[in-house]
């Protein structure tokens, strides 16, 4: 599949702002499954600064604007191929080791409920089994319902809340399936969500999880739409949770009031 991407992040501030300083994480990952024929990213009067490889195999790229300036727009378009890999994530060069991942944040801390979900699999030895289990369990558990939660809202609040959205069902499932002893991460992207396969008012902006299971690899799981990764996805990067893997992280120098306005378009190209 070739899927187009038109992505632009919006920086207003109701006072002009000295600088602004900038780490993006938008550039697709270097892996079997999907190949980059196209791609720019673009800041508004924005100078290109250092760039480099994480050890999770990720592309930062650093940004920094010259003020005063009062709107930024990061704009982000391109073109990917696609093909499905059935979820797992192969030819991705990384230097992390996957027992990096088994430590949890305040996002992804358990609970007793958390907990109990994850003693479901307990002594399982399938352990790819025991992500899908784990992964239908919080699909069960958390109901997709945009504007339920909002983006400080842990796994376990979600969990009680029994609501939520794509970052909330990865962050729940990345808290089971570490309390289990799997290491889990999160994981940032894009999706195509026209027709069947998508659940009901999901964003063409992404989130998802990935557990290690050994022998195979890095595996992706995707509780909000009961599935696993597959060509209407593309992959951006990871981390502990959604803070540690978003894709625009930055700092504004100046007291004035920041909106932040985004839009994604995803749409599948005719071959």
């Amino acid at each position: 599949m070739i899927l187009t991407v038109d992505h632009v992040t919006l920086y207003r501030y109701d006072r002009p702002v000295r600088g602004l300083v900038q780490s993006h994480r938008l550039m697709p990952s270097t892996c079997t499954g999907q190949r980059v024929l196209n791609w720019a990213v673009t800041v508004t009067d924005g100078l290109a600064g250092g760039a480099f490889r994480d050890g999770a195999g990720d592309w930062i790229q650093g940004w920094s604007v010259p003020g005063p300036v009062s709107e930024v727009a990061v704009t982000v378009r391109g073109t990917v191929e696609t093909t499905d890999q059935a979820g797992v994530l192969r030819g991705h060069r990384e230097l992390t080791p996957p027992d990096c991942y088994l430590q949890s944040t305040p996002f992804t801390r358990s609970d007793v409920a958390l907990a109990e979900l994850a003693a479901t699999v307990s002594g399982h030895d399938d352990v790819l089994d025991a992500a899908h289990r784990l992964s239908g369990l919080v699909s069960e558990a958390i109901v997709y319902t945009p504007g339920a939660t909002a983006a400080t809202t842990t796994a376990s609040e979600a969990l009680a809340l029994g609501k939520g959205v794509c970052q909330d069902h990865s962050h729940a499932l990345l808290a089971v399936a570490r309390q289990a002893g799997l290491p889990a991460r999160y994981v940032s992207g894009y999706l195509l969500v026209e027709g069947d396969g998508a659940a009901e008012g999901q964003e063409a902006a992404h989130a998802w999880a990935e557990i290690w299971v050994r022998g195979l690899g890095w595996v992706g799981f995707d509780p909000a739409n009961r599935c696993c990764p597959d060509d209407r996805y593309i992959r951006l990067g990871s981390g502990l949770d959604a803070q540690d893997a978003a894709p625009i992280r930055g700092t504004a120098r100046g007291t004035g009031f920041e909106k932040l306005d985004v839009t994604v378009a995803v749409q599948a190209v005719q071959q």
